[in-house]
């Protein structure tokens, strides 16, 4: 499995990564009403998992290049990666409108991690598959038990 992967450099896995962290760094900039995402997690070994996958997660989908990928297309699993970012985005936009409900928060933390995993599905990248599924459970367990349950 791994004669398929090469090191390389995947600039459509690094672009999808600053996408999904611009409303991240306008969050950090500037506080949203009714922020219920600066409360102290309780979750944080799970917290600490979520941190090494998704820094995995990106480490593999940028450098770690499937040879018998295709050029980015317009596919089904990459058409799901761009409506996941488009939800992720509305979620954002909804969230700085003060609504903090279980939909805004599963949209803020499935949203982006499903858009990763398309598009390491996409990529034929199946050693990022791994990191990003952790990844995903991680975070919807650290937004459901810390603001939904």
């Amino acid at each position: 499995m791994l004669k398929k992967y090469r090191f390389g450099f995947d600039i459509w896995a690094l672009l999808l990564f600053m996408a999904i962290m611009i409303p991240n760094f306008i969050w950090f900039a500037i506080p949203a009403p009714n922020d219920i995402l600066r409360a102290d997690s309780i979750t944080g070994s799970i917290d600490a998992v979520a941190s090494i996958c998704q820094v995995l997660m990106i480490g593999s989908l940028c450098v770690l290049v499937n040879q018998e990928r295709k050029g980015i297309g317009i596919t089904p699993l990459f058409a799901g990666v761009f409506v996941c970012c488009i939800l992720y985005f509305a979620s954002w936009a909804v969230y700085y409108l003060g609504m903090t409900n279980a939909v805004v928060v599963l949209g803020l933390t499935i949203s982006p991690c499903l858009a990763f995993l398309l598009f390491a599905i996409d990529r034929k990248n199946r050693i990022a598959v791994v990191p990003a599924v952790i990844f995903t459970v991680c975070h919807l367990v650290y937004g459901a038990v810390n603001f939904i349950i």
